[in-house]
C-alpha cells in the first residue's frame, strides 16, 4: 500500500526565469507528489502593475505554491489574496533572493536585517486570504551572526502564526556576489538549520541549499528535516531527481517516470505554446536535462539546441528516434 506524505517533504524552488508554468508542467509529469513553486512575482507587479497574467498555472501543476517577493504589508496582503483567488493552496514570502533589482525594492534576503517587518508581512497575508503562508529565507547576510539573524526570522514568523519555513542554508552577501556566486560560494550550514529543529519544535522546517540528489535528500530527511528543497540539481538533471522521488521520497508504489513517455505528454503542451505565438525553445530548454547522465545525453542537448524555431513535427522525429534506439 502507498505511504502518504505531505508534499513539502520534496519539493522544487522557485528560480527565476527557470520554473514557469511550461517548467512545472514537464516536472508534474515526472513526480506526481513533489511541491512545485512559482517564480518570485512581486507585489508591487500584481498590485501597482496590474500584472496579474503572472499568476497563470494549469491545474496539472498542483500541488503548486505561489512564491512572492515584497516589503509593504498591506501590498503583500493584497497579492495574496489574488494568489489564493486564482487557486494557489500555499504562498510563499522571498526572504532569500540577494540580486541588486530585489535588494533596490527593500525585499528579499535583506529582509533578514528586518525581522520584525518580515512578521508584519507574513501577519498580513495570513490574515487577508486563506491559502497556507509559509516563508523561504537564508540564515543571514552579509556580517550578521546566523546564530542570531536565523532565530530572530523564525520567531518572526512563527509569531506571525507560521507553521512552515524552508532555509536556504547559506549566508547572502548583498555586496561583493553574484546572485549566483550567492548560491556557491558562502559555506553551507545545515547544522545550524538542525539546531533550529529542537529550538522551534513547533515550526515545520524544509531544508535547501546544495542538495543534489536523492541519496543527499533521504539522508537529510532521516536527520529530522520535514522537507527538502532542490533547486539546480531538479532543473538540469530533472529525471534523476524527479523520475523516482514518488517511489523513494513518497512511498509510491507506482513505477518510476519514464523520461521518453514524459516528453511525448509534453507534445500538446508544446503544441499550445506554439498555438500562442512561442517559439519551441521556450519550452525545450526546460527538456535539456531529460537524459541526464544516460547514454545519448550529449545528442540530445545538441539536437533540441539546435532547433529553437523548429516545428512540433521536428520533435516528434527526434522523440521517435530516440524511442526506436532504446527499444533496440
Amino acid at each position: 500500500m502507498a505511504q502518504h506524505f505531505a508534499p513539502w517533504r520534496l519539493s522544487v524552488a522557485p528560480m527565476m526565469d527557470w520554473t514557469d508554468s511550461n517548467c512545472r508542467q514537464f516536472h508534474r509529469r515526472l513526480s506526481r507528489h513533489a511541491l512545485l513553486y512559482t517564480e518570485m512575482v512581486t507585489s508591487a507587479a500584481l498590485v501597482r502593475g496590474g500584472a496579474r497574467h503572472l499568476l497563470e498555472f494549469d491545474p496539472v501543476e498542483q500541488p503548486v505554491a505561489l512564491q512572492l517577493g515584497g516589503s509593504d504589508p498591506v501590498e503583500l496582503a493584497q497579492a495574496a489574496r489574488m494568489g489564493a483567488e486564482e487557486g494557489y493552496g500555499e504562498i510563499n514570502l522571498n526572504v532569500g533572493c540577494p540580486s541588486d533589482r530585489v535588494q533596490s525594492g527593500s525585499f528579499g534576503a535583506v529582509l533578514m536585517k528586518s525581522p520584525g517587518l518580515v512578521g508584519e508581512c507574513l501577519a498580513a497575508m495570513k490574515a487577508a486570504q486563506g491559502a497556507e503562508v509559509t516563508l523561504k529565507c537564508r540564515i543571514g547576510v552579509d556580517d550578521q551572526d546566523p546564530e542570531e539573524a536565523l532565530p530572530a526570522v523564525l520567531e518572526a514568523a512563527q509569531n506571525a502564526g507560521i507553521t512552515r519555513v524552508s532555509v536556504h542554508a547559506r549566508k547572502a552577501w548583498l555586496q561583493g556576489l553574484s546572485p549566483k556566486e550567492n548560491r556557491d560560494i558562502p559555506p553551507l550550514d545545515y547544522a545550524l538549520v538542525e539546531r533550529m529543529l529542537t529550538e522551534f519544535p513547533a515550526l515545520t522546517i524544509c531544508l535547501n541549499g546544495g542538495i543534489a540528489t536523492l541519496d543527499e535528500a533521504e539522508a537529510l530527511l532521516a536527520r529530522g528535516f520535514a522537507g527538502v528543497m532542490l533547486g539546480r540539481a531538479a532543473y538540469h538533471q530533472p529525471t534523476a531527481v524527479l523520475a523516482a522521488a514518488d517511489r523513494r521520497i513518497f512511498g509510491s508504489s507506482a513505477p518510476d517516470a519514464d523520461p521518453v513517455q514524459v516528453a511525448y505528454e509534453m507534445l500538446p503542451v508544446i503544441e499550445a505554446h506554439l498555438q500562442r505565438g512561442g517559439r519551441l525553445i521556450g519550452i525545450t530548454r526546460h527538456l535539456l536535462g531529460l537524459f541526464a547522465g544516460q547514454t545519448g545525453a550529449r545528442a540530445w542537448r545538441r539536437a533540441l539546441s539546435e532547433m529553437p524555431n523548429g516545428t512540433l513535427a521536428d520533435l516528434e522525429e527526434l522523440l521517435d528516434g530516440v524511442q526506436q534506439r532504446s527499444a533496440a
